[in-house]
């Protein structure tokens, strides 16, 4: 959530930043009521001041001797007692002013970095680096080509069982993803995450602090009866690990490894890579998660990134990191590296992992704050894929097939999976 300081003494700087997200935004009526807001909450610190001020003289006369009863006593009393229904109405109306402010606050996305590169769309974006040697050849099968072939999973059945857009990995293909979960939480672990395993319901504070709502109400799935939603991305319970919570800056940085199912429905995708495992309304992911101290977090962000592509380095994965521009970063983000991995039967990279910085912008949602001595400042948050399971499969399928129609296994999985290859049909 944007800073409403920010918001009502520089709103310039602010309609300046969300225009080179490429948003036109008039901030007059936000700054009114933002004027309104403080406005009341100075009337409402004055009286209260003043009702201080008449309890430590009703105290200090009484002990100078003053009759409890005496008319003076009771007209102080009475000047109070008015001062205080007034607060109570002040407080009222800044409950309900404060609330307007608020919901317009959550509506708009996160001011992006000063190192953003400005852009339209992902057409702007910027390649960094890559690494690896891309596989080209041609008559190459696409990763879902390969699966049907070897029985890895079984789409029919599996609308039968929901609709489209799920999948019901079998045999093989089970063993794979459950191998490449436990590969990923083991390697995290290795370098000092501390692993969750959070609920997949989450409540509306949960999404909202973590920026998924209101902006992404229908791409979410709703349980009908209760205030609870399938989580989209395990970065949302993370996030809420600390909701409300003040870290000890001894304690920072907090990093946390979790898995997690994730549910969306992908409502915009317009038919985009529908066919396998690419885009899912089901699909498993590990997430990286940092709290830090804001002076770090710049840091912090090359760091995550290279964890995950660590993940894909160990996995002999080419791949590329796309710095996202201004046009196309998250809600939350203010500034973005994309990993794209390569599959050779479709001839492209393809997302993977994306690894964000978000400022304080989840945590002045969540407040989650930390300590300095006697004062308290809010924390940085940085989120990234680390990676989506699913994609990971896919990836190994069209980078390790073989001529003889058998698929050959990174060796960092054989003593997860078993076996070297997954064995012709």
């Amino acid at each position: 959530m944007l800073d409403q300081r920010l918001v009502r003494e520089n709103p310039t700087l602010v309609t300046n930043e969300l225009g080179r997200r490429g948003l036109n935004v008039d901030l007059a009526p936000l700054q009114l009521i933002a004027e309104q807001q403080r406005e009341l909450e100075s009337q409402r610190n004055s009286l209260q001041g003043e009702g201080n001020r008449i309890g430590r003289e009703v105290g200090q006369r009484i002990k100078n001797g003053i009759d409890p009863q005496a008319n003076e006593i009771k007209a102080l009393r009475d000047q109070g007692n008015k001062i205080k229904q007034k607060v109570a109405v002040l407080e009222d109306k800044e409950k309900l002013i404060s609330a307007k402010l608020k919901e317009q606050l959550l509506s708009f996305p996160n001011l992006p970095s000063a190192k953003c590169p400005n852009g339209k769309s992902e057409k702007d974006n910027q390649v960094l680096r890559q690494w690896g040697n891309p596989i080209q050849e041609t008559s190459l099968q696409e990763h879902w080509e390969i699966a049907e072939r070897l029985k890895l999973f079984d789409i029919e059945r599996s609308v039968r069982i929901s609709q489209s857009r799920f999948v019901t990995l079998t045999n093989h293909g089970a063993r794979l993803e459950r191998a490449l979960i436990n590969f990923m939480l083991d390697l995290h672990a290795s370098k000092g995450y501390k692993e969750l395993l959070p609920p997949v319901l989450v409540n509306t504070a949960s999404l909202t602090g973590s920026g998924q709502l209101p902006k992404f109400a229908e791409e979410s799935f709703k349980c009908a009866d209760d205030d609870l939603w399938l989580t989209p991305t395990a970065e949302v319970p993370v996030t809420s690990m600390h909701r409300n919570e003040i870290i000890p800056s001894n304690q920072l940085p907090l990093r946390y490894v979790a898995y997690s199912p994730c549910f969306r429905r992908e409502a915009g995708s317009y038919g985009r890579d529908t066919r396998g495992l690419i885009r899912l309304h089901q699909f498993n992911k590990i997430e990286l998660y940092w709290f830090v101290h804001p002076e770090h977090s710049e840091a912090a962000h090359n760091q995550i990134t290279a964890d995950a592509e660590a993940v894909l380095q160990t996995l002999e994965l080419p791949y590329r990191v796309i710095e996202l521009c201004t046009g196309d970063l998250g809600f939350s983000a203010s500034r973005t590296f994309d990993l794209e991995v390569w599959l050779p039967g479709a001839g492209a990279f393809r997302e993977i992992s994306s690894c964000s910085l978000c400022g304080d912008f989840q945590a002045r949602r969540s407040a989650i704050r930390t300590k300095e001595g006697k004062s308290t400042r809010l924390v940085h948050t940085l989120n990234g894929s680390g990676l989506a399971v699913g994609r990971t499969m896919a990836a190994i399928l069209e980078n390790g097939q073989q001529k003889d129609g058998s698929v050959k296994l990174p060796e960092v999985l054989v003593p997860y999976f078993g076996a070297n290859q997954l064995p012709p049909e």
